[in-house]
């Protein structure tokens, strides 16, 4: 069966982002439902981050011929789906280990390899990947509104269940064929770099300071990742609630995603990097200070600054690069602001969150404050 390559492709969005809006703000909870501890919890999310850092760095950047693309994207929704169906074989300590970082390794290059399908069909075929892209976001809202409403209404366990109904959907919807294949030479597949090439690449002052600037801003959303829901449900909140304010975060992003080339034609990457970092330091200090009802609504309101203006100042830097620079950035990027940031700050929440609670946040404020200092001088993507 042939279906339009946007179509495709959206589908393969809309599943993804339904499992990750199940994963990132619940699995904490299920952790816990199975009786763990948050210094474990903190330390399993935060090896599934390393795994995640290492999945995008190594594993989407051995697919270097776009004809490849389609393949690779199968072979890795298989194997997510054999660890999440893992998830049910036993929950001890060391399981749960193992099959969080297989899970994490082979689910994380998913995004940017299907991001550098979107390129590709956007020189062959035109594709907006605006709207593809949106069906993402909007799953994302779905899932964590649903698997709130579920986890209130039964148990921790309905985590799992939708986990694994994304995960094999996203399997099935990617064994579909698109109407258009991508299309490669021998050349791209060919096409090496080795480690001087990285390490060139981040010698560039301009590179160097823009990778450190949104590691720390992404890097300071670990509390809100992997102990805001439990910290919510702590502070009296039900699980329903905790969903609907994950969701309203990610409306926010979707308006801001639909709207960023309107709002945002004539800022640069470093316009747009001061612009997230105040909205971060706002969200985190809203956090630390109160669990009221009104805060966390604006607090949630403002992810649309601390993440989706962060997102998109840094694919503004990226595309502002020319050739081969562009795929190993977005690697980077993946890898190190949306992977190896994420990990390391989750494991030390995971100790702090015992004794701070809420008062993490105030923590998060400090992590990306420097950023504000950190911005690369030199922007050519204005």
């Amino acid at each position: 069966m042939a279906i339009g390559s946007a179509r495709w492709l959206g589908l393969g969005y809309f599943t993804y982002f339904f499992c990750y809006g199940i994963y990132l703000p619940f699995w904490g909870v299920w952790l816990k439902g199975t009786g763990l501890d948050a210094e474990k919890i903190g330390l399993l999310l935060g090896c599934g981050m390393v795994a995640r850092f290492v999945g995008s760095l190594l594993i989407a950047s051995q697919v270097k011929n776009p004809a490849q693309l389609i393949t690779a994207l199968r072979l890795l929704a298989l194997m997510t789906c054999l660890f999440a169906i893992g998830y049910w074989v036993g929950q001890q300590w060391m399981w749960l280990l193992a099959v969080m970082i297989g899970f994490n390794l082979f689910f994380s290059p998913l995004v940017p390899l299907s991001d550098a399908l979107a390129a590709t069909w956007t020189q062959q075929i035109g594709l907006a990947y605006g709207p593809v892209r949106l069906w993402g976001s909007l799953a994302f809202v779905i899932s964590s509104a649903l698997t709130g409403v579920l986890v209130s209404a039964y148990s921790s366990q309905a985590i799992l269940l939708l986990l694994s109904v994304g995960a094999l959907s996203m399997l099935a919807g990617m064994m579909l064929r698109p109407a258009t294949h991508p299309q490669g030479n021998e050349r791209q597949g060919a096409a090496g770099g080795g480690w001087a090439v990285w390490r060139d690449l981040l010698r560039e002052n301009a590179v160097w300071r823009f990778m450190l600037c949104v590691t720390l801003l992404q890097g300071a959303h670990a509390a809100y990742y992997g102990f805001s829901a439990i910290w919510w449900q702590e502070s009296g909140y039900s699980a329903s609630t905790v969903g609907y304010l994950w969701s309203l975060g990610v409306v926010a992003e979707i308006i801001i995603f639909a709207l960023s080339n309107r709002l945002f034609r004539r800022w640069s990457a470093r316009d747009l990097l001061l612009l997230s970092g105040i909205c971060a330091l706002i969200r985190w200090s809203l956090l630390g200070a109160s669990t009221a009802l009104p805060l966390l609504i604006v607090a949630q309101i403002l992810h649309c600054g601390s993440f989706t203006v962060c997102h998109l100042a840094a694919m503004r830097f990226i595309a502002a690069r020319q050739g081969a620079e562009v795929i190993r950035l977005q690697s980077l990027y993946s890898a190190l602001a949306m992977g190896g940031g994420i990990a390391v700050m989750t494991m030390i929440c995971g100790v702090l969150f015992t004794h701070l609670q809420g008062h993490l946040f105030w923590v998060m404020a400090l992590v990306a404050l420097p950023a504000l200092f950190l911005r690369p001088r030199y922007d050519s993507s204005k």
